[in-house]
């Protein structure tokens, strides 16, 4: 199991704050996570204590100002958003990175391990062109193929063969695509590479690291600011949660887990969060007071706030977070050809984007990772979780 970064467990009893006056009703705006007019009429809707009758954190006595990366003491203070950017703790170090590949594990504790590469040559595929796939980042999908564009010829320079790029509208699509050997080359999910392993025979290549050497993303915990009556996970039940969607690791495998394992929520038995299909849905719809609490992908959150101009950190209130999970890996399909499998580590182990329209779009350079090691605790997430590697729950 992923251990939060306490280490203990919620003394329930201490968490406990009675706002006087009584329960407050949530607010749920119709309508504005479908359409776009409808959202941009709404903008702004709960947010700064405009919603909920809360006063932005004022009467919240575990709101803290000071925050300490090393020991944040979840159980007895809460933090606006902006604390976490401030302390760069949206993401993980190289010394969580390390330790993620230094656990010594050399089987799979969940599923099966990444299947071994044919020695009989007879049984490689050798695609031309090589199709690699990715769920674009940006506004249009022809601007984040431009973006990407001196990876692909890169790609092209160091495998001699075509390459063709192919956006994808789910994660989902990327393990079908791959499995089918339709799709040779890709950028997965955190929580839906363990269905690229099992499902698809996907082999984690390479992770994104961060310019200053920061990796991945967290887990958090978050409700609006003027929440005063959510301190805490175990709230979460008394309001409108938000989880994402059925294999997003932290967006409702993880907390899943985690929530049950330190806060006592069992999802389907005393916790019952809806689905709001992605994590730029659950950042707005708590923003905007559609839900008012859930879990987020740290820098999912990040890019949604430098998107949206009437959302920002202090929007939101973070009460919990876990240790960090490792980025979506770039994987390739078990039986590629040879040179294109070395063509691929070479193109994204041994080259430096940080110069590049690359860099902007992914990372300015990757690592290589190990799926047995690295995806650990996102395995056991999943075993706790009951998942079951198909398509019912892809």
């Amino acid at each position: 199991m992923a251990h939060d970064s306490t280490g203990s467990n919620v003394d329930r009893s201490r968490r406990k704050f009675i706002l006087a006056g009584g329960a407050v009703g949530t607010a749920a705006i119709a309508g504005c996570l479908g359409d776009s007019d409808d959202s941009d009429s709404q903008a702004g809707a709960g947010l700064g204590g405009s919603s909920s009758g809360g006063s932005g954190g004022a009467n919240d006595p575990l709101l803290s100002d000071s925050f300490d990366p090393q020991n944040p003491d979840w159980e007895n203070n809460n933090y606006l958003g902006s604390k976490m950017v401030e302390h760069n703790y949206i993401r993980g170090s190289t010394a969580d990175l390390e330790s993620m590949g230094n656990r010594g594990r050399e089987e799979a504790v969940y599923g099966r391990s990444p299947r071994e590469h044919p020695t009989d040559s007879s049984e490689w595929i050798d695609p031309d062109p090589i199709v690699y796939a990715d769920l674009p980042r940006e506004d249009t999908q022809q601007a984040y193929a431009d973006q990407i564009e001196p990876m692909i010829e890169k790609l092209e320079a160091e495998t001699g063969r075509n390459v063709e790029f192919q956006t994808i509208d789910s994660y989902a699509a990327v393990v079908e695509g791959m499995r089918s050997e339709r799709i040779h080359l890709a950028n997965f999910a955190t929580g839906n590479t363990p269905f690229g392993v099992n499902m698809a025979g996907m082999v984690p290549l390479a992770s994104g690291v961060a310019g200053d050497g920061q990796f991945g993303y967290r887990l958090l915990a978050i409700t609006r600011a003027d929440m005063d009556e959510i301190q805490s996970v175990e709230d979460f039940n008394d309001f409108r949660a938000a989880h994402t969607e059925e294999s997003s690791n932290s967006g409702n495998q993880a907390p899943s887990a985690l929530f049950d394992e330190h806060f006592g929520l069992t999802r389907g038995e005393n916790y019952n969060p809806e689905m709001s299909g992605g994590h730029e849905q659950s950042a707005r719809g708590i923003a905007y007071g559609d839900y008012d609490c859930g879990p987020i992908c740290s820098t999912c959150i990040e890019r949604t706030i430098d998107a949206v101009d009437d959302i920002s950190w202090d929007d939101f209130k973070v009460v919990w977070a876990a240790d960090p999970f490792p980025p979506g890996p770039i994987g390739y399909r078990f039986n590629l050809h040879e040179e294109i499998i070395e063509g691929a580590r070479e193109t994204w182990l041994n080259t430096d984007w940080t110069a590049t329209s690359y860099a902007e779009a992914a990372y300015p350079q990757f690592v290589e990772v190990d799926y047995v090691n690295h995806w650990h605790d996102v395995m056991v997430n999943q075993q706790y979780n009951g998942v079951e590697y198909d398509e019912e729950t892809l």
